[in-house]
C-alpha cells in the first residue's frame, strides 16, 4: 500500500463519516503523525472514535479517565536495511489501538494518554541491526497533549513496537512521535 492508497482510504472514511452523520458519527476525529527513531522515519494517518461519552472512570471534579478507538495506517522508511548504510526498507503498517485518556471534562487543555494495540506490517522489520521477526506487532504508547479548542490538538508520544516475544529476534523499535489532530 503506497501513500496515495493510504490517503484514498482516509478520504473514504471521511466520506463514510459524512454519510452516517444523520445517525451519529462513524468517526470523531482524524490525525497525522510524524515519527523518528535511529535510522528510520514514519508517517501515519488515522481516525478516532470516542468511547461512550457517558462512560468514564475516576471522576474527580474537573478531570476523568475516558478513552477512544484508534485505527491507523503508517509508512515506515528504514535507512539502513539489512544493516547496510543507505539501503532502504519500505513498510506499511495498519493498526488498531484502544487508548485510555486522562483529561479535563471540558475536553480542553492538557491530557495524558496510554494505549496498546495490534499492528500488521507489510513485511518484517530489519534495519540498523534491529529485527522484528513477525509481521504482527504490538504497538504501545504513552503521550501528553494539549487541546486548543473543540477541534485542534497536538501531542508528543513515545511509541514502542514489539511482538511480545512471540518469535525471536525481537529487538523492538522505539519512536518519538509528534501528532496533530482535528476533531469533528
Amino acid at each position: 500500500m503506497n501513500m496515495k492508497k493510504m490517503i484514498a482510504a482516509v478520504a473514504a472514511l471521511l466520506a463514510a463519516n459524512a454519510a452516517f452523520a444523520a445517525e451519529g458519527q462513524l468517526i470523531d476525529g482524524v490525525y497525522g503523525e510524524a515519527a523518528t527513531a535511529s535510522k528510520i522515519r514514519m508517517a501515519r494517518v488515522g481516525v478516532t472514535k470516542d468511547w461512550n461519552p457517558n462512560w468514564s472512570w475516576f471522576d474527580s471534579g474537573n478531570t476523568h479517565l475516558t478513552g477512544y478507538w484508534d485505527a491507523s495506517a503508517g509508512y515506515w522508511q528504514g535507512r539502513q536495511y539489512n544493516n547496510v548504510p543507505g539501503d532502504k526498507q519500505h513498510i506499511v503498517d495498519i493498526g488498531f489501538t484502544p487508548v485510555f485518556r486522562f483529561e479535563n471534562k471540558s475536553k480542553l487543555g492538557f491530557y495524558a494518554e496510554i494505549g496498546i494495540g495490534a499492528h500488521l506490517m507489510s513485511e518484517t522489520y530489519n534495519n540498523n541491526d534491529d529485527r522484528l521477526s513477525t509481521a504482527f506487532q504490538f504497538g504501545d504508547h504513552i503521550g501528553i497533549g494539549y487541546v486548543f479548542n473543540k477541534n485542534w490538538e497536538v501531542a508528543v508520544k513515545m511509541q514502542h513496537f514489539s511482538n511480545g516475544s512471540i518469535k525471536k529476534p525481537n529487538s523492538g523499535v522505539d519512536y518519538g512521535v509528534v501528532k496533530l489532530a482535528y476533531r469533528f
